[in-house]
């Protein structure tokens, strides 16, 4: 289990951040950041942070919408939906950034820093891999958006995961991004749909989030630690 902990950006902005402590066999391998989907920082994405925690990783997962609204969580139910997709649209990139940057450079001084994300999170672990300082590996699962972002140049690794079922982000979106980005490690799973890593969805698909998780870990035990 986790702390809710209290982060000031670089704008003086503060907000909350799920936080685990490294619990794994080996130790403390490195620092996770855990980016959120449109739902906030809910039940599965604390749980996503508690599995990184008990593989030796300490994390932190920042509450983006914070910068519009305190203590989002969201279920995955359509007035969810609705109401995540309000609040993302009111979040300005410039601003929620600082935010992941508030997170990494916590834990800087003690070791390699990977981030995570899932749907708008992986859009966001995206644009951390291209634009923030400190960020060693990024996974991006499913990032809504990465398509039309193909400007920047990431600074570290980054791999991918996206469904081949996802009517969210089409396979020609995927192809974009392999064209337009050839050193990131792009994973398509055939059975997978959107949001395929999450138990708490209809979609999700257990088969593909172990072996993206399997992958995603091997990731960050190269860059990482």
């Amino acid at each position: 289990m986790g702390e809710i902990i209290r982060l000031k950006a670089a704008d003086d902005h503060v907000f909350s951040a799920y936080h685990v402590a490294a619990t794994g066999d080996r130790g403390r391998l490195g620092g996770l950041v855990v980016i959120q989907e449109i739902f906030g920082v809910n039940e599965h994405i604390r749980g996503v942070c508690d599995a990184y925690g008990k593989k030796g990783y300490e994390v932190y997962s920042p509450a983006l919408f914070d910068r519009v609204e305190s203590d989002v969580e969201l279920s995955y139910e359509e007035a969810g939906m609705e109401r995540g997709i309000e609040l993302r649209g009111a979040l300005k990139e410039s601003e929620f950034l600082l935010d992941v940057q508030a997170c990494v450079a916590e834990k800087r001084g003690e070791g390699e820093i990977g981030v995570v994300g899932y749907c708008f999170g992986g859009l966001v672990s995206w644009l951390s891999a291209c634009n923030l300082a400190g960020v060693s590996a990024a996974s991006c699962y499913y990032g809504g958006g990465i398509a039309n972002q193909l400007d920047g140049k990431p600074r570290c690794p980054v791999m991918m995961h996206f469904g081949a079922l996802d009517p969210m982000i089409p396979l020609s979106d995927v192809d974009k991004i392999r064209e337009a980005q050839k050193d990131v490690v792009i994973n398509v799973y055939e059975n997978a749909d959107h949001g395929f890593n999450c138990e708490l969805r209809s979609s999700y698909q257990k088969e593909a989030a172990s072996v993206a998780l399997e992958r995603t870990l091997a990731f960050f035990a190269k860059y990482v630690g």
